[in-house]
């Protein structure tokens, strides 16, 4: 069957015509079914967030954790109270806990905890102070531009230098490297040093929170350098960089997540039926939630939000969506591939199955 489609990569009008595929036909294809069935062992991780600390040992400009009302949450220090929170979360079908707060290395009795009930995690760092070995959840290292630019917006000294220090040849640690409109063109400078350390890379996209009016906000000028900048050092360091062109599209595209592919945390999902809906929380070091305020990084403008930790679910949750060709599905496989490259222990990236970069469903390619 052959159905007449509006639009090609380009977004122009191209009056062709498109086959219907079968998703058997897709899998046929080299290398799909391999990946498809690597991938589809994790549909099992559901996840949700916990703030160990309301402290931080810097401060940057734009953090979220710093907006709204959760920074000033009492802090349960208490470790009981946390192995029972643990303890009813995989209760409740939870099997992935993501750890961030303000800092989590400042509070690692706490994170052991988690890790002691939970195999599978992850903890969000600016990397400043070495989280324990023993604590063997993925951990996310922050980056926000070369050393020159972390002394002025986040106030810390040497920084790279002291993270490398930290997590060098660690398997645990991914560096983040967060784009915002004025370090686009530190990032060479930066993938170069840790790729001389052999360290992972994994990229982020700036996400303005609520009310923010500074100048670290992305035009659409700045996304498409940051699109550039992506796509030029995964083909400069590919043992290095975890991501892929679909990757870059997503979260350098014109729209955000949510008008992409329509966000599925509670605060912008009504829905409890099933999914994220239902099963996420983000838990505030007092313990308590707050479905209203729920999302895996609270206070981001939501017409704004490109961030990894964002797409990580939204963007996986959308597997129907990007069935409907080769093409697409190879894309989102790399998606997904790279996502659990990036938030899982000993999950392995495998090569991009598609060096192109190909437009999200019903949309143009920026």
């Amino acid at each position: 069957m052959m159905s007449r489609i509006s639009g090609n990569q380009t977004g122009k009008e191209t009056n062709s015509f498109r086959k219907e595929w079968k998703f058997s036909e897709i899998l046929a294809e080299r290398g799909v079914r391999e990946r498809w069935e690597k991938v589809r062992k994790y549909f099992f991780l559901r996840e949700s967030t916990y703030d160990m600390s309301n402290r931080c040992n810097i401060r940057c400009e734009g953090c979220y954790y710093y907006e709204g009302d959760k920074q000033f949450a009492a802090e349960n220090k208490n470790p009981d109270s946390w192995r029972r929170l643990m303890q009813a979360e995989k209760a409740r079908g939870i099997t992935y806990v993501v750890l961030a707060g303000a800092e989590p290395s400042l509070a690692p009795d706490l994170c052991r905890i988690c890790f002691k009930e939970f195999p599978l995690g992850s903890i969000a760092t600016n990397g400043l102070k070495a989280i324990p070995a023993d604590i063997n959840f993925k951990i996310h290292i922050s980056v926000w531009g070369n050393d020159d630019t972390s002394a002025r917006v986040r106030s810390a000294k040497n920084m790279l230098i002291r993270q490398i220090e930290n997590y060098r040849g660690d398997p645990r640690a991914v560096f983040v490297y967060t784009f915002t409109s004025n370090n686009i063109d530190q990032v060479h400078e930066v993938a170069a040093i840790l790729a001389e350390h052999g360290c992972k890379l994994t990229f982020n996209v700036f996400s303005a929170p609520v009310g923010y009016r500074g100048d670290l906000r992305h035009t659409p000028e700045t996304l498409g350098e940051t699109r550039k900048a992506m796509m030029d050092l995964l083909t400069a360091y590919p043992g290095n960089v975890l991501f892929s062109p679909y990757n870059a599209v997503a979260h350098t595209h014109r729209k955000g997540l949510h008008d992409l592919y329509g966000c599925s945390y509670p605060r912008r999902n009504a829905s409890t039926d099933i999914g994220l809906g239902r099963s996420f929380r983000q838990y505030r070091t007092d313990l308590n939630w707050d479905r209203a305020a729920a999302c895996c990084v609270p206070d981001t403008d939501c017409d704004d939000c490109r961030h990894y930790a964002a797409g990580s679910a939204v963007v996986t949750a959308r597997m129907f969506r990007h069935a409907g060709d080769p093409q697409t599905f190879k894309s989102w496989l790399d998606y997904v591939d790279t996502y659990l490259s990036v938030w899982v222990m000993d999950y392995h990236k495998g090569a991009n199955l598609s060096d192109r970069m190909a437009a999200p469903p019903e949309n143009e390619i920026f």
